[in-house]
């Protein structure tokens, strides 16, 4: 079978890559399995057991899940980060892999409070060390009220279409300007478009850059449901051609390959259907300080699902290896102060619906 543009369009935009064009095909199998997590979450009986599988739904890079969780006495749980999830080529200082478990404890933290559980938070306890836990939680009964943002978790999601290039209302843009700086103003959004595209053909021309994300491939339910981590292409033609091994990762690398070639050209023409972005600052980059970031995005996230928009991080700005520092120095020259980091830059407007990612169940990321 011969593979032609046409045939089969591989939309990525600095992260999951999705299957488009091909809603003709009803989808002979779903990846079940890997979409579990997300039913089961609040299932679990015990509140430690309930926040985690909650806190599983979590945005956080590449999908990579990077979180373990340890269950200490009758009330405790110790956080760590999982050194085999990373991305050391695009985040070699591992600032995005932290913001995503500070987007963990955060859910983790709200899904307690719905059951009336205050979470004490002691992070770092031991250190910062590779092996040490970052956080070690204590849940306590009777010491929290319901947060309002929590109904959105089950409807969040990363929103890589094109969105509708209409302003936002400026209800929406008062909501969202309380976790972060909304650029609306269209000079400054046609900035931040340049300054998006710019980095993602850096990206993308940078061999060792664009290789740590096409291995984060999974093509079709089949692989999906066995690896439920990593950037998810699905559908029923792309399971039809994964399972006679017609795509693969190996065919995604070439510069001006097709799979290249359509990654470029969808990423842009995502960035150009963008009318407005969110930028966060945090006033250092300490651990604590990226922790905070996640935090912020996660409460970001959920007040727009909340109000029907659509988010997607735009991270290639803000990486931190070589041959982002053009890019990179730009945008903290437009919106942070000297010493100010940006954590997270975001496009948001309104979009049509796209489906969750796949998810590790809870027992798998529970450790003894």
């Amino acid at each position: 079978m011969r593979l032609t543009r046409r045939k089969v369009l591989l939309l990525v935009g600095g992260g999951a890559i999705v299957a488009a064009g091909v809603g003709a095909v009803e989808a002979s199998r779903t990846p079940s399995r890997a979409m579990e997590p997300w039913s089961l979450a609040g299932s679990y009986g015990e509140i430690r057991r309930n926040a985690l599988s909650w806190a599983l739904l979590a945005p956080n890079p590449h999908n990579l899940q990077p979180w373990r969780a340890q269950l200490i006495g009758e009330d405790s749980v110790a956080l760590f980060l999982d050194p085999e999830r990373s991305l050391p080529q695009t985040d070699p200082f591992g600032r995005q892999i932290v913001i995503g478990l500070g987007c963990f404890i955060e859910l983790m933290r709200m899904a307690a409070a719905q059951s009336g559980y205050g979470v004490d938070l002691d992070f770092y306890p031991e250190g910062e060390g590779a092996q040490a836990p970052v956080v070690r939680a204590r849940f306590r009964p009777n010491a929290a009220q319901p947060d309002a943002l929590f109904v959105a978790a089950q409807d969040r999601r990363t929103n890589r279409l094109a969105y509708d290039v209409r302003p936002l209302p400026s209800e929406e843009t008062a909501i969202l300007s309380e976790y972060g700086v909304v650029v609306s103003e269209p000079e400054a959004v046609a900035n931040l478009r340049a300054l998006a595209k710019e980095a993602w053909d850096i990206e993308l021309m940078t061999p060792r850059a664009w290789k740590e994300s096409v291995d984060e491939l999974r093509f079709g339910a089949r692989q999906i449901d066995a690896t439920p981590d990593g950037l998810a292409v699905r559908g029923g033609f792309i399971n039809l051609l994964a399972g006679l091994g017609l795509v693969t990762r190996e065919a995604q690398l070439p510069q001006g390959s097709m799979g290249w070639q359509t990654a470029m050209d969808a990423f842009n023409d995502a960035i150009a259907a963008t009318p407005a972005f969110v930028v966060q600052v945090s006033e250092g980059n300490t651990r604590r300080d990226q922790l905070d970031a996640g935090s912020r995005w996660m409460r970001l996230s959920l007040a727009a699902a909340q109000r029907g928009l659509s988010l997607q991080p735009l991270s290639q700005a803000l990486q931190e290896y070589p041959e982002m520092a053009a890019p990179y120095a730009r945008i903290h020259a437009l919106y942070a102060q000297p010493g100010q980091t940006v954590q997270m830059l975001a496009r948001v407007g309104f979009a049509p619906p796209v489906p969750a990612a796949p998810r590790w169940r809870l027992e798998e990321k529970l450790v003894v």
